[in-house]
């Protein structure tokens, strides 16, 4: 990147530096996450890392706005990693003059090298200046410079502001509505149907299932094998019907059984917390209702709200997938799993990320008030050429999959 800054209205973009720029960042990421009074507001800490959202990616970078002069105070700031992804997958097409007297050649993947931005903020003294338009098309530089072709990000669709920003003013295009589904922590244990067997993989087995079934999902990262060997991943779990028999790894992925299911956690209870704060005494009260009866008379399982007005950490479950006429029920198995170490693990909630038109949705549990039903994602080519020889034409373009792979390492 170019070391001097560039001015706009007198403010200055430059790289993040965070012995200098640590309390300045915070101080602006609190301002913007304050809500509408009367309303519920959700607030994040980010627990001293104002980086901490992309810094487990291949190569991220945060930049700041500052204004100029001797006291230089941070109104801004944007954060972008570049990764490579999958973003469409070759046609099967029928194999002649095999020994095997034909067949279909299994599709192959298609990658692209993608940029994702997050945590664009500008302190509401300095909006309608230009500042966030600045911020972004010198982060899409940077990501231009590590060779990416797109760049999206994601936003909540009432953010009319936000899709401002990037539709009308830089060139981006409302590209997908994944859901996110939030279920909270009971404070009793998720009994665990005896009607299926869970095995826990190792990295190394995961990855094998994961490049097996999954490498021609749409964003499924490359790097796969770093996110399964991060400790934030918490484990793989491989849900199969009860009497089916784990032989061997390869015995699966030769010949699966007729139905199966496999789920990841990465837990972000250790990156960063979540508080709800605005909400009415009367919700609070009924929420601290329901937890003292659930701990009270445990067996009754009565699901109870967890307190979520006081800083609170949340498992993700990613990489969900699976095949057959029970799939959901083994996903719904492994959910139910997932909770219960997000209990252990003293969290809150437990979350997904899913494409809209997922057909293992039915099997993750979770409550309406609690999830997003529509997240808006937005999407721009950022070069002419085409590095997969244009196989798949302009990515922003294509219609979406029935399934997505989101990253946890930027949720």
């Amino acid at each position: 990147m170019r070391a001097e800054h560039e001015k706009f209205f007198e403010v200055a973009v430059r790289e993040y530096q965070p012995e200098k720029d640590r309390a300045g960042a915070e101080a602006v990421d609190r301002l913007c996450d304050v809500g509408p009074t009367g309303a519920v507001s959700l607030f994040t800490d980010l627990l001293g890392d104002p980086v901490c959202r992309v810094r487990h990616s291949p190569a991220f970078l945060m930049l700041v706005a500052e204004t100029c002069g001797e006291e230089g105070v941070i109104v801004g700031l944007i954060r972008g990693c570049v990764k490579t992804v999958t973003c469409g997958r070759t046609t099967p097409r029928p194999m002649i003059g095999t020994a095997s007297g034909g067949g279909v050649a299994a599709a192959v993947p298609i990658y692209t090298k993608a940029a994702y931005i997050l945590g664009l903020r500008v302190s509401p003294s300095h909006r309608r200046m230009g500042i966030g338009l600045k911020l972004v098309n010198r982060i899409e530089e940077w990501f231009r410079s590590k060779g990416a072709e797109y760049s999206y990000m994601a936003t909540d669709k009432a953010n009319q502001a936000s899709i401002r920003l990037f539709v009308d003013h830089c060139g981006y295009a409302k590209f997908r509505t994944p859901r996110i589904l939030v279920q909270p922590v009971y404070a009793h244990r998720l009994s665990l149907p005896k009607s299926a067997t869970l095995l826990r993989l190792s990295p190394a087995a995961a990855e094998s299932i994961y490049r097996s079934r999954f490498s021609t999902t749409e964003f499924f990262p490359l790097d796969v094998d770093s996110i399964l060997h991060n400790p934030l991943s918490l484990g793989t779990f491989l849900a199969l019907p009860e009497g089916c028999d784990w032989t061997s790894l390869d015995r699966f992925l030769a010949d699966p059984p007729e139905s199966w299911a496999v789920l990841s956690v990465w837990d972000c209870s250790s990156v960063f917390r979540l508080e709800l704060r605005g909400a009415p005494r009367l919700i609070r009260g009924l929420a601290w209702t329901s937890r003292a009866v659930d701990k009270a008379v445990p067996w009754l399982r009565i699901p109870s709200v967890p307190d979520l007005f006081r800083p609170f950490g949340g498992y993700f479950m990613y990489g969900i997938g699976g095949d057959g006429p029970e799939a959901a029920k083994l996903v719904r198995r492994l959910c139910r799993h997932a909770h219960n170490m997000a209990r252990e693990g003293g969290c809150g909630v437990v979350a997904t990320e899913v494409a809209a038109g997922e057909p293992l949705t039915a099997g993750i549990p979770h409550w309406r008030r609690l999830s997003i039903e529509e997240d808006l994602w937005c999407v721009k080519r950022l070069v002419d050429e085409y590095g997969d020889g244009g196989a798949v034409g302009d990515w922003t373009r294509s219609p979406p999959g029935n399934s997505i792979f989101v990253d946890p390492r930027e949720v």
